[in-house]
């Protein structure tokens, strides 16, 4: 673990997205420095282990999410939150360019 001069350990962060098909968000947030490490899958619903293709049905609720793993003292929560924006338009319901459906 890295430390900080007051060898005050500084602690990795995590912060989930959810902004329409989960391989381009996390490829996006992989780029950025400070990333430690990524990891998709789905938030919400009401179906227990979904599987790609049970949430593909329209049948879950879920959504797809990444799990981005950070250093906060290379990268802030703020500055994330500006990729993610760049990747994510709000004002498209269940979608997000061409990909269609409630999980994005």
């Amino acid at each position: 673990m890295l430390e900080k001069e007051s060898s005050t350990p500084i602690k990795p962060d995590k912060a989930t997205f959810g902004g329409g098909c989960f391989w381009k968000v996390e490829d996006s947030f992989r780029r950025v420095k400070g990333v430690i490490s990524t990891s998709v899958g789905y938030m919400g619903g009401h179906f227990p282990d979904p599987s790609y293709l049970d949430v593909l049905s329209r049948i879950t609720g879920h959504a797809e999410v990444c799990l981005v793993e950070y250093e906060p003292y290379l990268v802030s929560y703020e500055e994330l939150l500006a990729v993610f924006w760049n990747l994510h338009d709000p004002t498209q319901l269940n979608r997000q360019g061409p990909d269609r459906g409630e999980q994005y």
